[in-house]
């Protein structure tokens, strides 16, 4: 009996025919194009656990959250140790730099990573219990300047995907003191409110009542239209450094709205908070998202430093490169080669020239099931195979074979021991069309 797999997760294969945002090539595609804008950056990475001390996202998202109060994985292991699956990527990043002590001295710090995260969470479109961010963090600098560079960097991310039709929304939160401010003036406008707000709503009101500014839900947001805006409590400084971050996109020319009921959903957030959406993915519309954390090093055991960081899902990003039609031009790696050997001693030729090819670099592959040619020569074709070398008797002695382009079904002789005149054809223009 087939046992399936866990609600809320997923396969990725080489071949998924109903759902195509699940075909490896364009998870390697992503994940190519994020590695080498990270390079282009100056970004090294960094691997954490795909687990952690649970009371290490306790202290840093919050236990007010929905992640931790909703959507944590969080288990005791055979030692009695509460652990937990990572929800994010920033937590894990500061805890493993602060083990390694790489602080020290102080230099200004940058890091990216790319990996699976889990919240336990109704799976709907575009939302999974095992999803998968790519992040980047910056340690040591507060400038304006930097956190506009990585909401550059962040749509330069999409650029370089060929995803159109975005936009950027940034606000401001300010530092603890004007946010605490502000939460007071919030409160009270809302207990005027309280029995119109959803049932979430109600229960944050007292504990994190900025999450309700950015709630889905549709009485709330009727509610919020009218409370005050967070931007009238900033301190001169983060006024200041907000108009910076607006001044500076605009001479990128990097169209973005300002919008005061964006706080995001983690309680480490202070000054700039900015995310990016699509109008494509429903109500699931944000793509990536991010802010400065300035604090959160410290009480996780590291030197006060300035700190910023944002991550974008893999999984939607994916589904809006299908959505733009940009993932039809995403092919999977092809194979060069395939051989075809007709007995014992075709094997073992087979066998030897296809690893000198290999070290050459040239994509082989040897069929070794002993079908009959014609189902061989469809499973090459399906295999995504270019050229077809068949090997029997006669071309053991002649030591020549045909190959064979299945595109059109044109043939080729060819030596089999000129190896690096063998190379140059299959790679040459002809054969790599």
């Amino acid at each position: 009996m087939a046992i399936p797999s866990p609600t809320g997760v997923f396969d990725i294969l080489p071949i998924v025919p109903n759902d195509p945002w699940r075909a490896v090539h364009l998870w390697q595609h992503v994940e190519g194009v994020c590695r080498q804008l990270a390079s282009d950056y100056g970004f090294s990475e960094i691997r954490t656990p795909m687990f952690e001390r649970a009371e290490l996202f306790l202290r840093s998202i919050g236990d007010e959250t929905d992640v931790v109060s909703k959507e944590m994985y969080i288990f005791e292991d055979r030692g009695g140790r509460h652990l937990a699956l990572r929800p994010e990527g920033t937590a894990s990043v500061i805890r493993a730099l602060v083990a390694e002590g790489v602080f020290t001295p102080v230099h200004a710090l940058r890091y990216f990573y790319i990996g699976p995260m889990f919240r336990y969470d109704r799976p709907q479109a575009g939302r999974f219990r095992q999803f998968h961010q790519f992040g980047v963090e910056v340690f040591g600098v507060g400038a304006p300047e930097q956190d506009v560079e990585l909401i550059a960097m962040m749509m330069q991310l999409y650029d370089r995907l060929g995803i159109p039709h975005l936009k950027a929304y940034i606000n401001s939160l300010g530092d603890p003191v004007c946010r605490a401010t502000f939460r007071e003036a919030l409160i009270k406008y809302l207990s005027g409110h309280f029995s119109a707000m959803s049932e979430d709503s109600q229960r944050r009101f007292d504990k994190n009542p900025l999450r309700i500014l950015d709630s889905k839900d549709h009485g709330d947001q009727e509610v919020v239209a009218g409370a005050p805006s967070i931007l009238d409590f900033l301190s001169t400084a983060d006024a200041a450094h907000f108009q910076r971050v607006q001044e500076l996109l605009t001479s990128l020319q990097i169209p973005f709205e300002v919008s005061p009921l964006l706080v995001r959903g983690l309680d480490y957030y202070q000054s700039t908070v900015f995310e990016v959406t699509s109008g494509k993915l429903g109500s699931q519309n944000t793509v990536g998202g991010g802010g400065r954390y300035d604090g959160l090093l410290k009480q996780l055991g590291g030197p006060d430093l300035p700190s910023i960081g944002y991550a974008c899902g893999m999984e939607r990003i994916i589904n809006l490169i299908l959505k733009e039609g940009v993932g039809d031009t995403v092919v999977a790696p092809s194979l060069t080669l395939v051989i075809l050997p007709l007995d014992e001693k075709a094997r073992t030729k087979a066998l030897l020239l296809a690893e000198a090819l290999r070290q050459k670099s040239v994509r082989t592959l040897v069929d070794f099931s002993g079908k009959k040619i014609k189902q061989s020569i469809s499973a090459a074709a399906e295999a995504g195979g270019k050229w077809l070398l068949v090997l029997g008797e006669r071309e053991l002695e002649t030591g020549k074979g045909s190959l064979k382009y299945l595109a059109d079904g044109s043939q080729t002789e060819v030596a089999l021991d000129e190896l690096d005149v063998l190379v140059h054809f299959l790679n040459s223009r002809h054969g790599k069309e």
